[in-house]
């Protein structure tokens, strides 16, 4: 996704710099670097049993996990390709038609589950395997739909993006990995961190794995708002840097950050004083099964409230370094901040102090505060840093 995601950034500052060319041709390699990608995860990603056997996993989740991955790993080429089209919307405002595709894509999804898992309205019984298909058809849904907005709306028709497809722009192709791969490895780090922290929770026990999924379902929901948030920093970032906006760059990146960490504290505030309400909404407080699960994940939600400011701040700031085709430097401090900070700090006060799901999660908010201050610093410095290199 991060890698793709360069698309943003790049569209962004040609649009300021009035280069239609170069966003036919960001868009057409960004589409490109998604069908490779897909090739090479899809091989990697269909060794998930070995993968979680070697990781000590419950032998039976493990062959569910199979059962789904080994479907679901197909949605990987329309959902890429569907991030290059949406950072194209979005460098020129069109967020709207997003929103829309993604609700319509979102109620398909559930109705796909719905039929295809249970086997509903005469279709047959396929459980996990039903909710890796309405997956994979729901991204191709979804990827069909922005395509066609792309070539048929007016503001769009004269980009041309799929004219010439197959033609090469190798200078372009190499761009976007340069800009790309860090992204997707600060990516790539801050969700390992996660799925490091649930492979340790799986070490724990059930109850633990199911406080761990809601809490972090929970938190990952109000992450969506200063994820957008900084989607649109990086759009306006780039598209004031691209026209060489000083000004427009300041305003950008610190309206975003204000907006982030502002919504952020209010969800912090929820998490806080109605976390036992939250967690009822996914484990059944009527089911004395659940009342383990239940405490653990109210208390997961309190961690968490604390955390959520600066995850905000710290998605924030990187996207707007991100405008500034600023990748190289946060990856390398999101790896330090989350693998040799985050994650250290999670093993010891979960497993070695016997802190357990709790100590796991403040060795989360750990990672996530160290990143945050050190991003939203290079922010604050990037004249000083040379970010700004040709802007008054």
């Amino acid at each position: 996704m991060g890698i793709v995601g360069a698309v943003a950034p790049l569209v962004a500052q040609a649009r300021g710099a009035r280069d239609i060319k170069a966003v036919r041709r960001v868009v057409r390699q960004g589409m490109w670097a998604s069908i490779v990608i897909a090739a090479l995860l899809v091989p990697i990603l269909w060794q998930i049993k070995p993968i979680f056997a070697a990781l000590g996993q419950n032998p039976d989740t493990t062959l569910m996990a199979e059962q789904y991955i080994q479907i679901g790993v197909w949605m990987l080429f329309p959902a890429l390709a569907i991030i290059a089209l949406r950072s194209l919307l979005s460098a020129f405002d069109s967020t709207r038609i997003i929103l829309l595709i993604t609700i319509g894509g979102v109620l398909f999804n559930a109705l796909v589950n719905y039929a295809l898992i249970f086997g509903n309205f005469g279709f047959p019984r396929l459980e996990l395997r039903g909710s890796a298909v309405a997956t994979v058809l729901t991204n191709l849904l979804m990827f069909g739909l922005m395509l066609t907005y792309v070539l048929r709306h007016r503001r769009f028709k004269r980009f041309n993006i799929m004219i010439r497809f197959w033609k090469p722009d190798w200078p372009r192709f190499r761009e976007i990995f340069r800009i790309g791969t860090p992204i997707g490895l600060t990516v790539l780090s801050e969700v390992g961190l996660f799925t490091a922290a649930a492979l340790l929770m799986g070490l724990l026990g059930t109850d633990e794995i199911a406080a761990h999924a809601v809490a972090l379902q929970c938190a990952s929901m109000a992450f969506m708002v200063p994820l957008g948030l900084g989607t649109a920093a990086t759009v306006r970032v780039g598209v004031a840097y691209g026209r060489k906006d000083a000004e427009g760059v300041r305003k950008a990146g610190w309206t975003a950050f204000a907006l982030g960490t502002g919504f952020m504290t209010l969800t912090c505030i929820l998490f806080l004083t109605a976390g036992p309400l939250i967690v009822s909404w996914f484990l059944d407080p009527r089911s004395p099964a659940n009342a383990n699960a239940l405490g653990l994940a109210a208390t997961f939600l309190v961690v968490a409230g604390f955390f959520q400011i600066v995850d905000g701040a710290q998605v924030v700031a990187a996207h707007a370094l991100r405008g500034l085709s600023d990748t190289k430097v946060p990856m390398i401090m999101a790896i330090l901040g989350y693998w040799f900070i985050g994650l250290p700090i999670a093993y010891v006060l979960g497993l070695v102090l016997d802190w357990r799901g709790v100590g796991i999660w403040l060795g989360l908010a750990a990672g996530l505060g160290i990143v945050a201050v050190v991003l939203v610093a290079r922010f604050a410095m990037r004249k000083r840093l040379g970010l700004m290199a040709g802007l008054g």
